[in-house]
């Protein structure tokens, strides 16, 4: 009975460790679409944002993996 209930935590953690990586995974392609989005704002609407067309090129150039510093915690 002991060996079932480590296969079954074992499988729990499994699963945590998937919903995680899938948590993580549709994040990065939020902000990649968030980063194409950017990158298509005019100067009115980046000004309304409170952004320069140069600081908003810098941003949507960066590749998808190059997340903010407080998603990764």
């Amino acid at each position: 009975m002991a060996h079932s209930i480590k296969t079954t935590s074992f499988r729990r953690h499994s699963r945590i460790s998937i919903a995680a990586v899938l948590r993580r995974a549709l994040n990065l392609l939020d902000l990649q679409r968030s980063r194409r989005a950017l990158a298509r704002l005019d100067k009115d609407a980046l000004r309304d944002i409170g952004i320069s067309k140069a600081e908003a090129d810098k941003e949507a150039q960066k590749p998808f993996w190059d997340a903010p510093e407080h998603w990764i915690k």
